[in-house]
């Protein structure tokens, strides 16, 4: 019965994300507050623009992956086929959805295998809810979830607040940091922590690194709105509340990269290539973009593969335009923070000035 709830649940959500606007309203990503300086002497060739990158040990063309998304039920045996198809011929990562459901239901297993399968050699992200940890789970669930899609690291996510508003959630978080520092200390496969839409505070990143966890995903604010999900699931009331919680995307970014020095995913509303470019130049070593991928993947690869072809495309156009030939040049070209965002980081105490000092000289990338 138990399986049968979440398969149901999953397509639930697939459905919503796709027919409902479950997005941010008021809140946005805070990236519109990021501006580059354009360099009207780049003193660069943009077809010899390198975007190539490492993550937790894993080569990147771009330093981009598609988020985790889904698993668990029929629908998403196709989608999770041509996003894979597409990550492992661009040379990109994936994250696969919450894997609970192949947990609890072993003949769910293909909806989430149908990855590696498809992309023998692409980074992919096992996924596993945090709160599960709680409620039984340990290193056996969390190693079977690797060894079924064969994973490059595992996802723990925190949802908080979708449990919160979900008429069936699980609000029981009471332990959860220890349990994660258990699993980060056991397993040899790397452990991402990463939110679902509300964001990751610089004193949860550093109670995160305490607990030896390899890299974060900051899930921020500004994109989908899982309390918006479940407002259209019927939990109209909180869902209507808590549409707009939580800690924008380029907030987040900053105060996990500013207060720990681990690798950082920034997701959470990634829309385009500058965003993508605006993330990298803020600390982060990779952006993931989720609903606009999930748009596309349900029509096919085709259509999959045209849309990140476009988004790398737009992010080498940044690099062009400031003046650097590598993605990790980013983080020395000078980026002015205004408006609502400076104003939040000055007020929560982090260094923004110190993004606009930054200098880079003619060849220096």
């Amino acid at each position: 019965m138990a399986a049968e709830i979440t398969q149901k649940r999953k397509a639930e959500h697939i459905r919503i994300c796709l027919e409902k606007k479950a997005q941010a309203r008021t809140m946005t990503t805070g990236f519109e507050d990021v501006e580059f300086v354009h360099r009207a002497l780049p003193e660069v060739n943009r077809e010899d623009i390198c975007l190539s990158t490492f993550f937790l040990n894993k080569s990147f063309s771009a330093p981009l992956m598609v988020g985790a998304m889904t698993g668990g039920t029929e629908e998403a045996v196709e989608i999770n086929r041509n996003i894979a198809l597409v990550v492992e011929k661009l040379g990109l990562g994936m994250g696969l959805g919450s894997q609970r459901a192949a947990v609890e239901n072993y003949s769910l297993d293909r909806t989430f295998a149908v990855a590696r399968k498809t992309a023998p050699n692409a980074f992919l992200v096992a996924n596993i809810g945090g709160v599960q940890f709680v409620h039984g789970y340990g290193v056996e669930q969390v190693r079977r979830v690797v060894e079924m899609i064969d994973a490059d690291a595992v996802a723990v996510h925190l949802n908080a607040l979708q449990e919160a508003v979900q008429p069936e959630g699980q609000t029981r978080f009471k332990g959860i940091l220890a349990k994660i520092g258990e699993v980060a200390g056991e397993l040899d496969t790397p452990v991402i922590v990463k939110e679902t839409g509300a964001g990751i505070s610089c004193e949860d990143a550093m109670a995160l690194k305490e607990a030896g966890v390899s890299a974060i995903d900051v899930g921020g604010g500004g994109g989908t709105s899982f309390a918006a999900v479940e407002y259209f699931r019927g939990e109209q009331r909180l869902g209507e509340v808590f549409w707009d919680w939580g800690i924008p995307t380029c907030l987040s970014v900053v105060e996990v990269v500013q207060s720990v020095n681990l690798p950082v995913i920034a997701s959470g509303g990634v829309r385009s290539g500058l965003d993508v470019a605006k993330a990298l130049a803020l600390g982060a070593g990779l952006a993931s973009v989720v609903q606009p991928v999930l748009e596309v993947a349900v029509k096919g690869s085709v259509e999959t593969e045209q849309f990140l072809k476009g988004l790398i495309d737009e992010l080498r156009n940044v690099l062009f335009l400031v003046g650097v030939e590598n993605v990790k040049g980013l983080t020395r070209v000078p980026v002015v923070i205004c408006r609502e965002t400076a104003e939040w980081l000055k007020l929560r105490g982090f260094d923004i000035e110190s993004y606009a000092r930054r200098r880079v000289g003619r060849f220096e990338c």
